[in-house]
C-alpha cells in the first residue's frame, strides 16, 4: 500500500498520565496543559494533518473531592467546546493502608482510574479499522500500547494505518528494545509551550 503524501493523524491522550509527567518534569500543580496545542505541535513537527484530538481521564466523584471534580468538569467542558473528543469515567475508590514511621498504620480512601487504557486501545483500533487515520499518536508512558500497533496491523492485514506512534516527552526513559511502536520525540520546547497554555 502506497503511503499518503500528507498523513492524517489522530491523537489519543491519557490525561492523568500526561498530568503526572508534566508535574514530574515541570512541577505543575494542576493539569494546565492544552491538548490541542500539544497535538498540533507534534503533528506540525512531522508534517501530519491533525484530524482529531481524543482525551481520556478519570474524574473524582463530587462527594469525594469537590475541588478536583469541579476542575475536571470545567476543563472537559472547555476542551469539548474546542472540538476535543472526551471520554471520562468516575474514579473507583478503595481503602489503602500505608505503614508510617514508628509502625503506625494509616488508612485512607484512594481514587483509582480504571479502564482508560482499555478505552484508548479500543478507540485506536476502531478508528484504524474505519480508516480514519494514517498515524495514531498515543500520548502515554505506558508500554502496553505497543500491542495496539501490532493488533491494528494484524486486524487490518497491514493495510491501515501506516504507523502508530507512542509519544514520550524527552525526560522519560528509553522504551524497551524490540517494541514495534514508532517512538516520536517532542522537543522539550514544544512540550513546554503546549503545557503552558
Amino acid at each position: 500500500m502506497r503511503e499518503p503524501d500528507l498523513k492524517r493523524a489522530i491523537t489519543f491522550i491519557d490525561g492523568q498520565n500526561l498530568f503526572h509527567a508534566a508535574r514530574a518534569a515541570f512541577g505543575h500543580k494542576h493539569p494546565n496543559y492544552d491538548v490541542v496545542t500539544l497535538s498540533e505541535a507534534v503533528c506540525r513537527a512531522h508534517n501530519w494533518s491533525l484530524r482529531q484530538v481524543r482525551f481520556y481521564t478519570g474524574v473524582p466523584d463530587l462527594r469525594d473531592d469537590a475541588r478536583w471534580h469541579t476542575f475536571w468538569s470545567k476543563k472537559l467542558s472547555v476542551m469539548g467546546k474546542m472540538g476535543v473528543a472526551i471520554y471520562s469515567r468516575p474514579l473507583r475508590y478503595r481503602n489503602r493502608v500505608v505503614l508510617l514511621p514508628g509502625g503506625i498504620e494509616y488508612s485512607f480512601r484512594a481514587g483509582e482510574e480504571k479502564g482508560i487504557d482499555v478505552r484508548i486501545s479500543l478507540d485506536a483500533i476502531r478508528h484504524a479499522m474505519h480508516d480514519r487515520f494514517d498515524v495514531g499518536v498515543i500520548f502515554s508512558q505506558d508500554q502496553d500500547f505497543s500491542e495496539v500497533a501490532e493488533e491494528i496491523r494484524a486486524i487490518t492485514g497491514g493495510q491501515s494505518p501506516s504507523q502508530t506512534a507512542l509519544v514520550r516527552p524527552p525526560w522519560f526513559s528509553e522504551p524497551d528494545e524490540g517494541k514495534s511502536v514508532t517512538e516520536q520525540r517532542i522537543t522539550e520546547q514544544s512540550w513546554r509551550d503546549a503545557s503552558q497554555n
